[in-house]
């Protein structure tokens, strides 16, 4: 009878793993397919291999192909066609995504109107500034409609609003910045949302809005970007003062 091997403890290294987070499939073919939408391989206006097809070439199951792709047109990076000539096709991401994104933080974080009016402080100057450098004449048309429309004492408040709104979001774009412009349609929602008050938006601040707006139109008429600046952050700030003074913890409504 042999005598037994004396049993020789095993060392085993002291060092721990992280728990490892594994990727769901649906979520890796969307990753894959926006990249690809991105980086310009799939034009917008393209569309996307049929369904069966995107089965066959993935190996992955029908179900986890139809994630794949609806998470992408939550992201509007494509739309779905139904028909016989329907599927999915690519599109570029725009302002609306961005508009959706922004209302989804404002509601989901209970933004304060008082952030809203100090992000508003922060960059509409640097849009007129910008819009007098670099607006066209077919820009400075629409601002001059949407100045015009913010005069008629008679009309409903929901008019005025949306003249005012609109013309904001026009000296954004006439500043020919994407993400200045983008910003500044995503929250201009959120600004009707915020002025829509009867008691406050009276006559008189029908008229001191209007004249800024035209004081600050001029500006951009002239190409002075001094006075663009000077004049948007003197309307902005005087607003954001009132209104704080009111009521400076209103969480804003957007639809």
């Amino acid at each position: 009878m042999t005598e037994a091997e004396p049993i020789v403890p095993v060392k085993r290294s002291p060092i721990t793993l992280a728990p490892m987070k594994v990727s769901k499939a649906s979520d890796v073919l969307a990753n894959e397919l926006r990249e690809r939408i991105l980086t310009g391989e799939f034009p917008e206006g393209v569309g996307l291999p049929a369904e069966r097809d995107l089965v066959t070439q993935t190996h992955m199951s029908r179900t986890t192909v139809r994630e794949a792709l609806r998470i992408l047109e939550v992201q509007g990076l494509i739309r779905i066609k139904a028909g016989r000539t329907g599927g999915a096709f690519v599109q570029r991401p725009g302002e609306e995504a961005m508009a959706s994104t922004v209302n989804l933080l404002i509601r989901g974080q209970q933004i304060r109107l008082a952030d809203l009016l100090g992000m508003r402080e922060a960059i509409e100057p640097y849009c007129a500034q910008l819009a007098a450098a670099n607006r066209t004449d077919a820009e400075l048309e629409l601002l001059d409609a949407a100045v015009a429309a913010l005069t008629d004492d008679e009309g409903p408040l929901s008019t005025f609003l949306e003249a005012n709104v609109e013309w904001h979001v026009l000296v954004a774009r006439a500043s020919h910045n994407k993400l200045l412009s983008g910003m500044m349609t995503a929250l201009s929602q959120a600004i009707y949302a915020a002025t829509d008050d009867e008691q406050f938006v009276d006559l008189e601040v029908r008229h001191t809005t209007a004249r800024a707006h035209a004081t600050i139109t001029a500006a951009i008429r002239d190409h002075d970007g001094e006075a663009a600046v000077r004049r948007m952050t003197r309307h902005v700030h005087s607003y954001a003062a009132v209104v704080l003074g009111a009521d400076e913890d209103r969480e804003i409504v957007v639809p």
